[in-house]
């Protein structure tokens, strides 16, 4: 029930009678929320805002589009296309930015300015919330007449008239207010939404039946993890940040993660029989939009049918207004097999905990796997990172021909012929192109998986982190930004990532914040970036504790540090720069290692760095 509220519709109609703010007032309205602490964001963001602001006051508004923006804020070329996420990625972040301030200390200016969705031009308005105490209308409220004041009939009918149209335009705010309270209560408000609506995966609870159990919740979840991305118009949350929660965990707290939807179930084995149950909730409210239960023949193992269901259904539920139209792809999905089901769960545990001693036993599990089952793709995808974990970490190195790098790009390639859609497919041929010295190719790769699928979590951090490596390390960053937010349990990886992006650009301070989220504990790479960070930053203390702890994780690592640079395609000056904070911190790097300006040009094929 909407209750009138004389005061507010007064002042929503003084608002809207009022000339519209003023170039200086907006102007002095900009320079408030830039300077205000509570607008935190990245200094393009700033940029971004202050760019709109101006091109609109300047009468220019027409040409604020997504590709002027690229490339007159965010330094893109004249090649940049929609398939680069940037502009989309920061006017998000923008408008989140400005809801908070004007809810914090934004609430008191004259002024507000907005970027509606759907568009990139700001809207100027006077602050409505910004309320001056109203004098209450009443007889107690009242101005006092003089007695000696003159009595005339043209006073009583200004007043008269004066009234009615208070009163014509008090009834007027009333209604035009309550429409707009009813239109925004709306349930499917959120469907205008053009950043598309976004998901957590909840681990399907274990209902009891025995290990088996366990293992088909474990493994709907996995599934489901790897299904759902592939809409493009739905953003799922990424596996670590699902593996953090609670299997009834409270809608709320996905709310406040910043999702709309949540997907929870949970698996219960009685003898032969099987029963899935799943259910799709909205955060906002707690509404169940959907929900179904699965009974089955355990024996029959139609687990696979069932995970292929329950992800049509959500993206049919979530996505539907975005134009998702599903179409299930079974031929290549997992085989009516345990054993080489088990595969795919050890795989994703040992991804969590990159460890050698886990990678062997994943490693021959899968080689078995796909030795017996040809034509699963997400298994050579995942075969092929395995090889490539041979390569860049030493786990478990084999010698002889063919190397680690090269069984990785043949199986990476394997898995792409028999599913050329398939993001870990595309995932693991980018990522074994690099790691072969074929920049060009893995970019390539990388930017059609991109534009296949500009949602996937898992994939953003990856072809974020290949760019950044490459030289790429602004749009890198923006990339593992984006990634970070749609998957917090990841920040270990993700900041180690941005750290070094940071130290690459010469921000110190940013590097050594980001490095400090970071604690990826067992991973030597993360100490020896650590190290670098805390030297160039004067930190000699922690530079030197992070190198001796990096010196005993990977021993070999500094004796060939220009061929382990090289391998990871750091060009050469940002080799430089990191081979010389190295040698700052101490560590017993090689006299021949370059660390000067004058570094040699790598021969690879890679871009000049940005």
């Amino acid at each position: 029930m909407n209750v009138f509220n004389p005061g507010v519709a007064a002042l929503a109609l003084t608002s809207a009678l009022r000339l519209p703010p003023s170039p200086e007032e907006v102007r002095a309205e900009l320079e408030r929320i830039l300077s205000s602490p509570e607008f935190s964001v990245p200094a393009r963001a700033c940029a971004f805002l202050r760019y709109v602001v101006e091109e609109t006051l300047s009468g220019r508004a027409t040409r604020l589009k997504g590709y002027s923006i690229a490339i007159e804020v965010f330094d893109r070329d004249e090649n940049f296309t929609q398939d680069d996420p940037v502009v989309r990625i920061e006017a998000g972040r923008l408008r989140r930015a400005l809801e908070r301030y004007y809810l914090l200390s934004g609430c008191t200016d004259p002024i507000r300015i907005e970027i509606p969705k759907g568009g990139y031009v700001p809207v100027f308005s006077w602050n409505v919330s910004n309320a001056v105490e109203l004098t209450p209308v009443g007889p107690a409220a009242a101005p006092e007449i003089s007695k000696a004041a003159s009595f005339s009939w043209e006073r009583v009918h200004w007043l008269a008239t004066a009234t009615l149209a208070v009163v014509v335009c008090l009834t007027f705010a009333y209604w035009a207010s309550s429409q707009l309270v009813s239109q925004t209560s709306l349930p499917s408000a959120r469907a205008a939404d053009p950043e598309g609506p976004t998901l957590v995966v909840a681990p399907f609870a274990d209902l009891g039946g025995g290990p088996e159990a366990k293992l088909y919740a474990m493994g709907l979840t996995e599934e489901l993890l790897s299904i759902l991305p592939h809409f493009k118009e739905l953003t799922v949350y990424g596996r670590e940040t699902s593996e953090a929660l609670p299997p009834q965990v409270a809608p709320l707290h996905i709310q406040q993660l910043g999702a709309s939807y949540l997907l929870t179930g949970g698996v219960q084995i009685s003898g032969a029989r099987i029963r899935v149950t799943a259910r799709l909730i909205e955060t906002e409210n707690g509404a169940i939009l959907w929900s179904q239960t699965y009974d089955d023949d355990f024996r029959s193992r139609d687990i696979f049918a069932i995970q292929s269901d329950v992800a049509a259904q959500v993206a049919t539920v979530v996505a539907q207004p975005y134009g998702v139209i599903y179409q299930a792809d079974i031929a290549n999905g997992p085989p009516d097999d345990l054993d080489a089901y088990r595969c795919t769960l050890q795989f994703y545990a040992y991804r969590t905990e990159l460890s050698v001693e886990r990678h062997a036993a994943v490693r021959d599990c899968l080689e078995s796997a796909v030795a017996r089952f040809p034509s699963y793709a997400t298994a050579w995808a995942m075969l092929s990172i395995a090889y490539v974990d041979e390569d860049r970490f030493g786990f478990n190195a084999r010698k002889g021909a063919p190397t680690s790098a090269e069984r990785a790009l043949a199986a990476a390639r394997r898995a792409v012929e028999l599913n050329s859609d398939n993001m870990r497919a595309l995932q693991a041929l980018m990522t074994a192109l690099f790691f072969n010295q074929q920049w060009a190719e893995s970019m390539e790769i990388g930017e059609r998986a991109l534009a296949l699928n500009p949602n996937d979590t898992e994939f953003l951090g990856e072809f974020g982190t290949r760019l950044a490596l490459g030289g790429q390390w602004q749009r890198g960053a923006e990339l593992v930004q984006l990634a970070l937010d749609r998957n917090p349990g990841a920040g270990g990886y993700y900041h180690t990532v941005l750290a070094l992006t940071a130290y690459m650009q010469h921000d110190d301070q940013k590097a050594v914040a980001e490095i400090r989220q970071a604690d990826l504990q067992k991973l030597p790479i993360f100490h020896v970036v650590a190290t670098a960070i805390y030297a160039q930053a004067g930190m000699m203390a922690e530079a030197t504790r992070e190198g001796e702890i990096f010196m005993k994780m990977s021993p070999a690592f500094i004796p060939n540090i220009e061929a382990e640079l090289m391998k990871r395609n750091i060009q050469a000056a940002d080799r430089a720069r990191m081979i010389a904070s190295l040698r700052k911190a101490g560590l017993p790097v090689p006299s021949d290692a370059p660390s000067g300006s004058s570094v040699p040009a790598t021969t690879s094929d890679m871009p000049s760095s940005e």
